[in-house]
This record gives structure tokens, C-alpha cells and sequence, in this order.
């Protein structure tokens, strides 16, 4: 759905993205990570053809973004990570008038106001708003033209706990209907809960791109808490490195997936196992990819 072919932005001297190649499937909710000034605004600016690469290609559906633009619009959707809006209108003003530019109904941005969370408010001046109720209504605005492919930039900046849960909500809806999501941030958790694949960006380079699956599954962390307190050494020829967090419990690092094993041994061994369970570190993995 969505393919970059060595996209590069340069200015001056200073490169803001290095030959980028990507590949992102159909319906593939892709979380797009790297500390501020990595790249990834203008990683976004470049496929929404709001920017001129300084080389490369990029293709949405099969459209080329630099030779189409236009057409690229119309199935995109965008939301920034400053959305912006007339303040001295209600948020289903600033809806209505944004929707004449596509053929949708106005009962579109009704259902969108309730999707987001803002069907009490949608009467209310947007100069009132707090930073997360205009998140929500950008989030609204970017959906307005049923668009095929959503690029969000921080999307979740200002929303509070209940807001960023409401947000992965609609994450799941939109992946349900068959969109494609584009999301940026540098928060790990979000990320881990809604995407499939994720990429990290880091001083314009793409450092790495997997699966949230094959990302776990080979960052093999077990928790350990035995009663009583575990004798390594018996389980030594499975483990790489042990952590201790201060508990009883302990912290495994594993070449593989040796829960079967470890649980044998140990249970022969007459101990009891109160908790044993693998970590989930997407924390860790970014920071090996950027210090890599």
C-alpha cells in the first residue's frame, strides 16, 4: 500500500531523511518510532506530498505521490500532530466546512464527533478546547473522506489515559474496515498495544523495520519467581545473562523460547514455581536498534 524507494530530504548539508525503503502492506497498522528530530514529520510530509524529496520515489496504492498528488489526497487521510482549526467556530462547524472539500454527507462528521468522543461537545466554540479535544477533533477531520490510508503524527499527544484508550479503540475499528495506519510516536506502549509492524527511525535512517511478533519472539526476557529462591546453576545451560530486581524473582535473558524446559528442571528439583512469564521489552529493543 504504501512503498518508498531511497527517499531522501536534504537541507544544505544536513540530511532530514537518508534513503528511505519501506513497504507497508494493506490494511497493516504501522508504528513508526524515533526520538524528536529523527525524521519522522518529515518522513510523513514527504508520502503526503506536502514535501519534494530531494530524491527518490514514493507510491500510495499504486499512485505516484510526486507525479499524482492530487490524487494521492483523495484517499489519504492526515491528522498532524498540531491540528489545526478556526477557534471561533463549534467543532461541527470546523467539520462541516472542511467536509465541502470531499462528496460526504454531513451526517459523516456527526458519527465522527461520537466516534472520537466529542458528541456533547459538538456545539462548543473549538477556542475552548484543551490540547486532547483538539487531538480528538483532528483525528475526526482526518477521517472525513473515508480515506483508504491515515497518517497520524503523534496522535495521542495530550490526550489523557482514558483518551489514549479510547484512541487505540479506534485504532482497532479503522483496521477492522480494512484501513491502512500510518502512526508516529516515541511512546513504546501505545505502540506495542495497536500495531502490527513498527520501524525506527533514527537520525534519518530507517535502523530497523519487523513485526511486533518476530520483535518479541526473539527477545526471549523470563520472569523467574520460585519458592524457595531458585539455585541457577541448575539452569545454567539455558540462560545467557540473569538479572536480579531487588525480589525473589528473577530476570532471564534466553538464546530461545526455553520456558518447557526451565519449568521441567525446576519442578524436578522440588521447587515451586510462583511466577514465570516472558517480558515484552519493546523498550529494550528500541534502544539496542538506536545504540546499534
Amino acid at each position: 500500500m504504501i512503498e518508498t524507494e531511497n527517499l531522501s530530504k536534504v537541507y544544505g548539508t544536513f540530511k532530514a531523511l537518508d534513503n528511505l525503503n519501506l513497504t507497508i502492506e494493506k490494511n497493516d497498522v504501522f508504528g513508526f518510532l524515533g526520538p524528536n528530530g529523527a525524521g519522522k514529520t518529515t518522513t510523513i510530509n514527504l508520502l503526503m506530498g506536502m514535501l519534494q524529496p530531494t530524491s527518490g520515489r514514493i507510491k500510495i496504492a499504486g499512485i505516484d505521490v510526486l507525479k499524482n498528488p492530487l490524487d494521492v489526497k483523495k484517499i489519504c487521510g492526515y491528522m498532524p500532530e498540531n491540528p489545526g482549526f478556526y477557534d471561533n467556530l463549534t467543532a461541527r462547524q470546523n467539520l462541516q466546512y472542511f467536509l465541502q472539500f470531499y462528496d460526504k454527507s454531513k451526517e459523516n462528521s456527526e458519527d465522527l464527533l461520537e466516534m472520537v468522543g466529542l458528541g456533547d461537545f459538538a456545539d462548543k466554540k473549538v477556542g475552548g478546547f484543551s490540547k486532547g479535544m483538539k487531538q480528538r477533533l483532528g483525528m475526526a477531520q482526518a477521517l472525513l473522506n473515508d480515506p483508504e490510508v491515515i497518517f497520524l503524527d503523534e496522535p495521542t499527544a495530550g490526550l489523557d489515559p482514558m483518551g489514549v484508550s479510547e484512541f487505540r479503540d479506534i485504532i482497532k475499528k479503522l483496521k477492522e474496515e480494512g484501513k491502512t495506519i500510518f502512526f508516529s510516536s516515541h511512546i513504546l506502549s501505545e505502540v506495542k498495544e495497536v500495531c502490527d509492524t513498527i520501524g525506527i527511525l533514527f537520525r534519518g535512517k530507517l535502523v530497523i523495520k519487523r513485526s511486533i511478533k518476530d520483535l518479541i519472539k526473539n527477545n526471549f526476557r523470563l520472569l523467574l519467581e520460585t519458592d524457595p529462591k531458585l539455585n541457577i546453576s541448575l539452569i545454567k545451560p539455558f540462560i545467557s545473562k540473569v538479572e536480579f530486581n531487588g525480589s525473589s524473582a528473577l530476570i532471564l535473558n534466553l538464546e530461545d523460547d526455553y520456558r518447557i524446559d526451565i519449568s521441567k528442571v525446576v519442578s524436578k528439583n522440588g521447587y515451586l514455581i510462583k511466577e514465570m512469564h516472558l517480558i515484552e521489552d519493546l523498550e529494550e529493543i528500541y534502544l539496542k536498534a538506536v545504540q546499534k
